[in-house]
């Protein structure tokens, strides 16, 4: 088995096309294309032990088991598999009641999560077309198209032209390890083309996130999107404000997260898209020549980490990504005549406060990101024990970088990054003369100093009162 995906992984478009023939499906056809087991590469032993326990204990109880989507999609690209989602005829409760470490989430779509230690695997329903006879509680949709509830039922066929990317409706059946093909995906990922599933203007006002996921599937495989699937996103743009920024919030994270920052930021900016969730950044951009750079070079350095498998916060990307604005409205504050820092910190809560309206920044991300910022007024003061006290801060790292990334962006003048450089790896004797060279006490060493010991006054005679 694994030598017969290793031929795979190193010849998969000759694969690929042994899959097609005569009796392909014409386009349009509504039936899917079974490709057995013999026909296509994709092993359970690509599959983690959970999906498996979740298809199996399905299929035993009688219902039908598959796994679906970017898992299917990545195994036959040659990727690993991350992330398992299974469909079933099942119903949310009677998923519900076969596994006891799950739990019913959602109200938009109801779905399952069934944990396995830190493993979550997502089970949703067969989803069908919903028509005006179902309640709202079960279907409802915004008058400009937006999906607000989709809880209708269905069956696999109608379940597979429900998915977004044809990419994306490949079904892998646990009962014969057959994969069905609803809608030429695998003719799909051969060509590496990323295509909507139905009119893409109509799939876009449904839901808008799935221009986000066009391009975070395009940066991603490296694929190419359908001339039809491209033309409406930038007209169709602003409807991504109407997503909740809590929701949108998490596909930052999907989007800039994942190790491939660089391109899919350009591809939100050629799209239009970018704007639409950070459109202070966006303007500034326009106005200061080192922005755009300097957000870039934050991507490359997080798509870097996540490459060599190192942590990574979103702290510090939004202190990227939202600098320029910052540094916007500081410029006009001291130009009203209020002082740096308080005019860094009345900018800095304008444009997070702006931001929110957006894209939701949890605080545990947000207090950071505030400290990356204020640390770079306290690094160019380089005297006695200030210095020390800076260095000890525990953003002080996260800071440093951001100090370098502003100097490599073209903001700052090098000099400044390589002074804390030098300072961090230098010995005492060595950071003593380092202090010297900015015209700093070399007794500032950060050594507490001595308090002296105020003489008391001598008490006057005592009142005879």
């Amino acid at each position: 088995m694994i030598k017969g995906f290793t031929r795979f992984l190193q010849s998969p478009g000759q694969h690929f096309k042994s899959l097609f023939g005569p009796q392909d499906a014409p386009a349009g056809s509504t039936g899917p294309r079974i490709i057995p087991r013999q026909e296509h590469p994709v092993s359970r032993q690509h599959f983690s032990d959970a999906a498996i326990k979740v298809l199996y204990r399905l299929h035993n109880a009688g219902f039908q088991a598959f796994l679906v989507g970017g898992c299917i999609r990545d195994s036959l690209l040659g990727h690993m598999p991350k992330d398992f989602d299974v469909a079933t005829d099942a119903t949310p409760e009677q998923i519900r009641e076969l596994f006891r470490n799950s739990r019913i989430i959602g109200r938009r779509f109801r779905i399952v999560h069934v944990r396995f230690g830190r493993e979550v695997i997502e089970v949703t329903t067969f989803r069908g077309k919903p028509n005006d006879d179902h309640a709202d509680h079960i279907s409802q949709q915004s008058d400009d198209g937006l999906l607000l509830r989709d809880n209708v039922w269905g069956n696999l066929e109608e379940d597979a032209l429900r998915r977004d990317f044809t990419v994306n409706a490949l079904y892998y059946n646990i009962a014969d390890f057959s994969i069905h093909d609803f809608a030429n995906g695998v003719k799909d990922i051969e060509a590496r083309t990323l295509r909507l599933i139905g009119d893409p203007a109509t799939r876009y006002r449904e839901d808008p996130v799935r221009m986000l996921r066009a391009v975070r599937f395009a940066a991603k495989l490296d694929f190419h999107l359908d001339p039809a699937t491209e033309a409406p996103i930038a007209e169709a743009a602003p409807l991504l404000l109407q997503i909740p920024p809590a929701r949108l919030f998490d596909e930052i994270l999907k989007l800039f997260m994942a190790g491939h920052g660089v391109v899919t930021f350009q591809l939100l900016r050629r799209y239009g898209l970018f704007a639409m969730l950070f459109p202070e950044a966006d303007e500034a951009m326009e106005a200061l020549p080192w922005a755009e750079r300097l957000v870039e070079r934050a991507l490359e350095s997080t798509d870097r980490r996540i490459r060599e498998e190192r942590p990574v916060t979103p702290a510090f990307l939004f202190a990227a990504l939202l600098w320029a604005p910052v540094q916007q409205r500081q410029a006009i504050l001291e130009a009203e005549g209020m002082p740096a820092i308080p005019a860094l910190q009345t900018a800095s809560q304008q444009v997070v406060s702006r931001q929110l309206q957006h894209i939701s920044i949890p605080k545990r991300f947000s207090l950071p990101m505030r400290d990356i910022w204020d640390l770079q007024q306290r690094l160019p003061l380089r005297r006695g024990k200030r210095v020390f006290q800076t260095r000890e801060h525990p953003r002080f790292r996260a800071a440093y970088d951001f100090l370098l990334l502003r100097e490599e962006a073209g903001e700052l003048d090098p000099g400044l990054g390589d002074w804390w450089t030098a300072f961090q790896q230098a010995d005492e004797h060595e950071q003593r003369r380092l202090l010297s060279k900015v015209g700093a006490d070399p007794a500032g060493s950060g050594a507490p100093r001595k308090r002296r010991r105020r003489r008391r006054k001598p008490r006057g005679p005592a009142s005879d009162a």
